[in-house]
Order: C-alpha cells, then sequence, then structure tokens
C-alpha cells in the first residue's frame, strides 16, 4: 500500500470520526431527555433490561467478527450516559452532608488512646507523633483497640494497617469489617528493627522472636540463619519483654532501639531489615468523624456487584475524576463464598465539590459503601 492509500484511508477516517461526533453528541441529548422524563415520573434512570436488549440487537447487527468490540463499546457509552444523566441529577447526599457539617479541627494534644502491644512497641511511636501528650492504654490484641474506641472507652486508637516491604496487616483489615470507626489521621513511620538478646549473655542463639510482620520484615537475615527457630509473638515490645525476663542465655528478639533502652537488652545487628527504606503505616481511628486541616487523604470500604467490570466501572470513574488511587485492598467477604471486600485510598480533599459528586457516584455504584475518612498523613 503507497503513502497515497495511506492518506485517503486516513481521510475515510477523519470523516468517519467527524460523524461519530456528531451522533455521540445527539445520542447524549437524548439520553439526557430521557432522564429529565424519569426524573419527572419518579423512575430510576438504570434500566440493565435495555441495555441488555440494546448490545444484543447492536451486536447481531455488527457480525461475529465485531460483535465483541460493539459490546465493549457500547457498555462504555451506557456508562458515559448514565454519568452524564447522575451529573445532571446530582444533589449533596446524606453521606456529603455530614462532610460539610463536619468543622476540620487539628488532633487534640492531649488524648487517651489505645494501642495494642505494651511499652515500647512501634504502635506507641507513632501514637507519640501524632499527639504532643497521649494517654497511652495498651490492649493484648488490635480487635480490643477497635472495642476500646468503639464503646467510647478511649478517644482514639492506633493500628498499623500495612508495612511497605512487607504488605497489608490483613488481620487489621479484617476487623476494620466488623466495627465502625473513622481514620481520623494516619502516620508513617520509619523501622529500624535490631537484633537484640538478654544483656549480659553470650554464646550460640537458637531462637528469635518477634511479632510476625517484624519476623517477614527481616526474612533475608532469618534465612542466613536457618538453624535458628523463629517463633512469632504478639508484638515486637512484648517479645522484648519476654526476651528481656527470661532466664535463657540462648534466646534473641527482633524489635525497636525503644525496647532496648526499656527493657535493658543489648543489641547485637543494627537495622537487620530486608529494606533500608521500611516504613509501617499506622492508622488512628476515632468514634466519630473528623477531618483535621490540610486532610488530602480519603479511604473507603466497599462491596460492589457480583458481576463483570463492576470494579473497572468504579476505577474508571477515580481515573477521569483525575484522582490518584494510592491502595486497592481486597479481602473476603465472610458472609459469602469467594466475594471480596474493597479497600480504596486516593489523595482527594472532602471539602472539593467534584470529589463529593465522585463520592455519591461510587456510592451508587455499590452494594455497600463506608466511607472510613478524610484525613492527613504524616511521615516520620
Amino acid at each position: 500500500m503507497d503513502i497515497q492509500s495511506i492518506q485517503d484511508i486516513r481521510a475515510q477516517i477523519d470523516a468517519i470520526d467527524d460523524e461519530l461526533v456528531r451522533l455521540f453528541v445527539e445520542r447524549m441529548r437524548c439520553s439526557t431527555q430521557i432522564a429529565g422524563a424519569k426524573q419527572a415520573a419518579d423512575r430510576p434512570t438504570y434500566d440493565p433490561d435495555r441495555e441488555k436488549l440494546i448490545l444484543q440487537r447492536l451486536a447481531d447487527r455488527a457480525g461475529d467478527t465485531y460483535a465483541p468490540y460493539i459490546k465493549a463499546l457500547y457498555g462504555h457509552i451506557f456508562d458515559l450516559s448514565r454519568r452524564r444523566q447522575s451529573t445532571l441529577r446530582w444533589r449533596e447526599s446524606p453521606l456529603t452532608e455530614q462532610i460539610l457539617r463536619t468543622t476540620a479541627l487539628p488532633l487534640p494534644d492531649r488524648a487517651v488512646i489505645a494501642c495494642q502491644g505494651t511499652a515500647g512497641a512501634y504502635g506507641q511511636q507513632a501514637t507519640q507523633r501524632l499527639f504532643a501528650n497521649p494517654d497511652i492504654r495498651f490492649f493484648d490484641s488490635f480487635e480490643e483497640v477497635f472495642s476500646a474506641v468503639e464503646n467510647d472507652l478511649c478517644q482514639y486508637g492506633v493500628l498499623p494497617i500495612e508495612n511497605s516491604t512487607a504488605g497489608a496487616v490483613n488481620q487489621v483489615y479484617d476487623l476494620m469489617q466488623q466495627h465502625h470507626f473513622y481514620i481520623a489521621a494516619a502516620q508513617r513511620l520509619r523501622i529500624n528493627h535490631k537484633l537484640m538478646r538478654r544483656r549480659g549473655t553470650a554464646g550460640p542463639i537458637t531462637e528469635i522472636v518477634s511479632h510476625e510482620q517484624a519476623l517477614r520484615q527481616c526474612s533475608a537475615f532469618l534465612n542466613a540463619h536457618p538453624d535458628v527457630r523463629v517463633t512469632p509473638m504478639a508484638n515486637t515490645a512484648v517479645a522484648a519483654e519476654f526476651t528481656a525476663s527470661s532466664p535463657r542465655d540462648d534466646l534473641a528478639v527482633i524489635a525497636s532501639e525503644a525496647c532496648a533502652r526499656l527493657y535493658g537488652l543489648d543489641i547485637i545487628r543494627d537495622d537487620i531489615s530486608d529494606s533500608a527504606n521500611n516504613y509501617t503505616r499506622f492508622i488512628c481511628i476515632s468514634r466519630s468523624l473528623r477531618i483535621t486541616p490540610g486532610a488530602e487523604k480519603i479511604s473507603l470500604m466497599v462491596d460492589l456487584p457480583h458481576e463483570p467490570g463492576a470494579l473497572n466501572t468504579v476505577l474508571s470513574r477515580i481515573t477521569e475524576a483525575g484522582v490518584n488511587l494510592t491502595k486497592l485492598e481486597s479481602r473476603p467477604i465472610p458472609e459469602r463464598v469467594f466475594e471480596f471486600r474493597f479497600f480504596f485510598d486516593m489523595e482527594a480533599r472532602a471539602d472539593d465539590p467534584d470529589i463529593r459528586r465522585l463520592l455519591s457516584e461510587i456510592e451508587g455504584l455499590c452494594t455497600r459503601f463506608a466511607f472510613l475518612g478524610c484525613y492527613e498523613e504524616q511521615t516520620a
């Protein structure tokens, strides 16, 4: 095919594109008129049965070769039509009205904070970054931290939610499905794991204890010592306290320098993490919605219809709104077989009307929707 033939075909494509644009605009106008008529008659905008009939009719017209492409094209056209219709009908929802009513207030200097573990835990360090003078109450489990906040025993709770090398803390994500709370703030904390043992001990080490996340974050070091038994414990600080009080000379712990000072342990290996950029992200939860000044991260928990394209539709909404999605996590829904609940983190401000409209659109696409909060995330 010569250059002239290519140019002729491109000219045909340009003419077809111009006609497609004209027809698309006309179709959107008709769709808008239908939305107005449905609104006047108090009828729902979405009519899945009619969309299926249209898809089948157009696919039959296109023939076997192009039927899949027609279905994909018109699936997107239907989505755009619904978006245009919802934009015209959008009003502040109960959720966005709640956001508007929430006065932006910084976290207090003093508050009663629930943390899992014991003194010296990384959760304590994150809490001290978030609050100037926290009154920290330690609990044995993450479940008890959620319950302490939910039952108003503590004003806030601080929990690890993910690590930059070991990934999500699945236990916390699973508990998030069971409790009512909001995220008021987040803190990224640099994690510097050290190997330590009871002061004055010597000889070979046969067992290392720590929290399972810390053990995973130091997997390269541990794999280099296959003869040493590895035992997970509830918390790095709990493991440090256990090591300090044990009479055994062959026991060591992976924990922070703060634990070494607190429990009188000797550091024998410095920074044994797999990565030099080892950060754990902690969330600060509260019983009621609190949006701090400068809050620019939004977290959501959603269930979507169990059908093709449901997740893609939500992701497309977020992308087309120009919002950066920073986290997408899925966890099994306990009461359903092989269905999943999704957690979204996005960089967005709730005081932006375009973002509130986006939240309303996403809520309308979900079978369950929870706004977990709009908050500021700090890095230490």
